[in-house]
Formats: structure tokens, sequence, C-alpha cells
């Protein structure tokens, strides 16, 4: 524990959970700290540090253009206020505020999460398609009219929304782009290239989680138009036309002009997040995923096995299916009334102990516990593994350890 954390009292814990940005997202590498530490020493033009970052995203991804932004949720926000404002620098001015504009954004009804509220704050307004059961394509084609800026696709939620790749050719044959929330859909890192591929027209991924940059960071990839649009609504317009960088546009006939603040001022990103982002991507296509997924599944294996032979605990490895879910997890379905003591008691009580452990609730409501391993360190499964044996069978867990491998966890 640092000298800061100590003195405000706040325990570092063990992370079961995954990449969650309430337990901080990740923890950025030495080479991500030193990348944001470069760029926190010096005074940069934002846009060409922007711009530079962009084309390396570009470069990555396979796509048009590439931007960075203070989250995937961020990113959500200005994908759709550049598909409702586009180059015209009035409509921009007028964001989140959208009469008599194109502010429709179509989605598929078993796709409503909590996350639409990041595209909804655009101003745009969402219609639904379809049941939560059911879509057919000709309700996609139905619902986009002279009103609709975009279709929205959550790459995770919705397992009977339309396929991606059939909303793409639908929405383009109508001339209409498509946004797609890819936050939890990488990994696999395959998916990166994959969505440029498919055509999608404006893909938002968070990169504080899974890609291991600054927790407040992300990036959009996609249309060059689109992303241009961004830049013009996110960055500082406290600029004069005369010496504006984006002179040029003006002179094109593609701006008026530049917008005043737009609605993303509010979602500034500063150069040391774009520093640390552009180098935690470098590193992540990089790394060996080969490497990581066999050191993911023999965490949880560790779990599972720890678990063996517990009356009332069904434990199993779930392993990565490639698409929905790029990672293995640890489930553990609870005997609520054969125990005694139901999933969030379990919860409740590892958050607790010493040192803290936050679980993967995600399905506590029906009972059962999951152990994500992908932000465990080192010894930390066997730890998590012998707190969980221990609070289902009710004994202390600090005897299924050593004092090494809380030490270890401490550390």
């Amino acid at each position: 524990m640092t000298a800061l954390l100590d003195s405000l009292g706040v325990r570092p814990l063990i992370n079961a959970v995954g990449p969650a940005t309430r337990l901080g997202s990740s923890t950025p590498s030495a080479d991500v700290l030193a990348a944001m530490a470069e760029a926190a020493a010096v005074y940069l033009p934002m846009h060409e540090l922007q711009r530079a970052a962009g084309a390396e995203i570009a470069a990555l991804t396979g796509a048009e253009a590439g931007y960075v932004t203070n989250g995937a949720a961020a990113g959500l926000m200005l994908a759709a206020a550049a598909c409702i404002a586009g180059d015209d620098p009035a409509l921009m001015n007028r964001l989140p505020f959208t009469d008599g504009m194109r502010d429709e954004i179509v989605v598929h009804r078993g796709q409503r999460i909590a996350y639409d509220h990041a595209v909804r704050a655009s101003g745009a307004r969402l219609v639904e398609i379809g049941f939560h059961d059911l879509t057919f394509p000709y309700e996609l084609d139905a619902a986009i009219g002279e009103r609709t800026a975009a279709v929205l696709y959550f790459s995770n939620s919705g397992a009977n929304a339309l396929p991606l790749e059939q909303v793409v050719a639908i929405a383009h044959a109508r001339g209409v782009p498509v946004i797609l929330d890819a936050s939890l859909a990488i990994p696999p890192v395959e998916n990166l290239r994959r969505f440029a591929d498919l055509g999608v027209d404006l893909v938002a991924v968070s990169g504080g989680k899974w890609i291991g940059g600054p927790a407040a960071s992300g990036f959009l990839y996609g249309r060059a138009d689109l992303l241009r649009s961004v830049a013009l609504q996110q960055q500082d317009q406290d600029v004069r036309v005369e010496t504006w960088h984006g002179a040029p546009l003006i002179a094109g006939g593609t701006v008026a002009g530049p917008p005043h603040q737009g609605i993303g001022r509010a979602l500034k990103v500063g150069k040391e997040e774009i520093a640390g982002l552009l180098a935690a991507l470098r590193a992540y296509v990089a790394r060996d995923h080969a490497a990581d997924q066999a050191r993911w599944r023999a965490a949880a294996q560790t779990v599972v096995d720890a678990l063996a032979g517990i009356p009332g605990a069904d434990a199993r490895v779930l392993p990565a299916d490639g698409r929905e879910r790029g990672w293995p997890i640890a489930e553990i379905a609870l005997d609520e009334p054969a125990l005694g003591l139901g999933a969030y008691d379990v919860v409740r009580a590892l958050a607790a102990g010493a040192p803290p452990i936050a679980l993967d609730e995600a399905v506590a409501w029906r009972g059962a516990l999951r152990v994500t391993p992908t932000h465990l360190r080192d010894g930390e499964a066997a730890v998590v593994a012998a707190a969980l044996a221990a609070a289902l069978r009710r004994t202390d867990p600090t005897s299924a350890h050593t004092k090494a491998d809380r030490k270890d966890t401490d550390a």
C-alpha cells in the first residue's frame, strides 16, 4: 500500500471480477506509465497528437481512421453526435437539442441496456425493433427512414439480435451508418480487424480494460468523415478562424467554420491518456494471446479444483467461446438452501476479508458465483480459491493458505 492510499484508508483488493470500472479497470504496465509520464512532461498541439494516434489506430485495425476517447461510453456518445450532426457546425452547436434533425438511432429491443444512455445523451432518440426473443430482417429495414441517423449494435448483448453482418448489409443498403459497442468484444484480438473488415462505420472500444491502458481511455475507429466530426465536436474550439488548424476544411467547403465548444467538450481526453492508450494498444496487439488464455484457464481450474467435493457447490470452467466472451471463467452454482447461505452472502464475506476479494456477481441473482481470472496476479488464484472454499465450508480462510501466499497478494 502506498503512502497516499494508506493516508486515505483505502485498501487494495484482489480483483476476481475482471476489468471492472468500479475497481479501477486495469493496472497499466511500466511501459504505459512511462508513455504517460513522457506526455505529461511537455506541452503538445492536441490535434496533432490525436491525428498521429488516430493514424496508428487505423493501421492496427485496418480502418480508415481512428480517434482516442476518454472511454468506450464517451466513444458511443461522440459516435452518435457525429452521425447526427455530420460536418455541420450549426447542428453541432445545437446538440443535444435535435428538433428537426436526423436524430433517430435504431436498436434491437433485446439489446437495450444501461449503457445506451451514452447514446441518448447526444440527443438521439432510440427506435426499437424486434422482441427480446426474435427479430426479423424486415423490421430493421422498415425502421430506417428520413430521420434515421444510425443503427446501434451491442456486440455482447441480445443473443436473438440479427447477426452484425446482416445489420451492416441492411443499413448500408439504405445509406445509414452502423455504430458498434465493442467494449467487451476484445479479446479476442482478431475482432479489432474483423469489425473493420465487416464495414462497421464506428467501433467503440474501451482502452482501460482488456487493452491495459489508462482507466479513463478508449478509442473509436471506422469512417474518416465521421471521425472528423468526432474531432470537431470533442476538441477544444477556443480558436480564431485566421489561425485555426482546420482552416483548410473551410477553404475546401467541408465546414462553414469551427463549431463552438461542442457536446464533446465534457469528454476531453488528456495527452497522458492518448500516449498511454497508444502504448497499451501497441503492446496488446503484439502480446502472446495464446499464453494469456492458457494462464487464465489454469487460474480458473485452480478455483474449480479447490471447491471439488464441497456439498452444495458445483464448480466448472466455462471456456472462452471466441466471439461473445473471449476469456474463460470459473462458475460456481450454489445450492443455497443446502449451504445455508446465498451467493450474495459469499460476495460480502470475501469483500470483508483480509485481503479483500471482489467476486464477479453477475449471476449471483440466480445463486451462482463467477471468478473471472483475467486480472488476477501471480498466486492470487490460490488465495481466491481458498477463501471461497472457506466461506462455503464456514471455516477460517486464513488457515487455507500460507503467510507467504498472503504476503505475495499484498505486495
